[in-house]
């Protein structure tokens, strides 16, 4: 072998040595580790408006009001329909004239209606469009004027003002005076403009036997609390101080 073609033989191999070189270098690299996406299927619907970490006693009165509140204009509901993401809709906000939009059903009229009816109403809609599908509904927002009821009444809860309410008509609302109530003992949180509250004291005994004024029979305003104290657990010194009550108190302001 020349040495011309040694040296030709040489450079070939530089060359190649470093288009290796090269490859290696620009090789994509590997691809980082990202974490597992939980499927549309399976994300969490909207949350509903009850508040978390309550006594037993506030939970249940936030269910009967979930279970029992008609639906009105601004109110927000979510509408999941199981293994359907495209379908479901996390806030739904109800029209001045009670409609919602659903992008297969258009206007759906819920005015008036519980979330149970709702879903009920939607489930059969839906049929047309879905196999079998499963829809869940929750109350996200309720703006609709309301009041409070605690202690010692027979159904303790949420009230909304749907009419003009005095104080008797509000206990009797709630199922009236329980046995262990004090009628001549009740109380009413009222909400300033300037978010400060007042207690009002009023005996309800007296009304009822026509013993009072007429204005003591107080009409009742949008984010009032009534307190019917009894014994000594529920009275308004120890209901405050239950898990969920300041909850309860920002709840009722909304709309207020």
């Amino acid at each position: 072998m020349t040495v011309r073609k040694l040296l030709s033989l040489t450079m070939k191999l530089q060359l190649a040595a470093v288009s290796l070189c090269f490859c290696v270098m620009a090789q994509d690299p590997p691809p980082a580790q990202t974490a597992k996406t939980t499927p549309d299927d399976a994300r969490p619907v909207a949350t509903s408006l009850t508040p978390t970490g309550n006594d037993p006693y506030f939970a249940n009165i936030y269910r009967r009001f979930n279970e029992t509140y008609r639906l009105g204009p601004a109110d927000e509901i979510s509408i999941r329909i199981k293994g359907q993401p495209d379908y479901s809709i996390e806030k739904a906000k109800v029209s001045p004239t009670g409609y919602i939009y659903h992008v297969l059903l258009g206007e759906v009229s819920v005015a008036g209606l519980t979330i149970n009816q709702v879903a009920e109403r939607m489930t059969n809609d839906l049929n047309e469009y879905l196999k079998n599908p499963q829809v869940s509904v929750q109350l996200v927002e309720a703006v609709s004027a309301k009041i409070g009821i605690l202690g010692e009444v027979v159904h303790p809860g949420i009230i909304v003002l749907s009419r003009p309410m005095s104080l008797v008509d509000a206990i009797s609302e709630a199922g009236g005076f329980a046995d262990t109530g004090s009628k001549s003992s009740v109380q009413v949180l009222r909400q300033q403009p300037n978010g400060s509250r007042t207690t009002l004291k009023v005996n309800v005994e007296d009304i009822l036997k026509g013993r009072a004024k007429p204005d003591d029979n107080i009409q009742m305003r949008a984010g009032d609390l009534v307190i019917v104290n009894g014994n000594k657990k529920k009275t308004l010194a120890t209901i405050s101080t239950i898990a969920g009550f300041g909850s309860l108190v920002a709840f009722l302001a909304r709309g207020w």
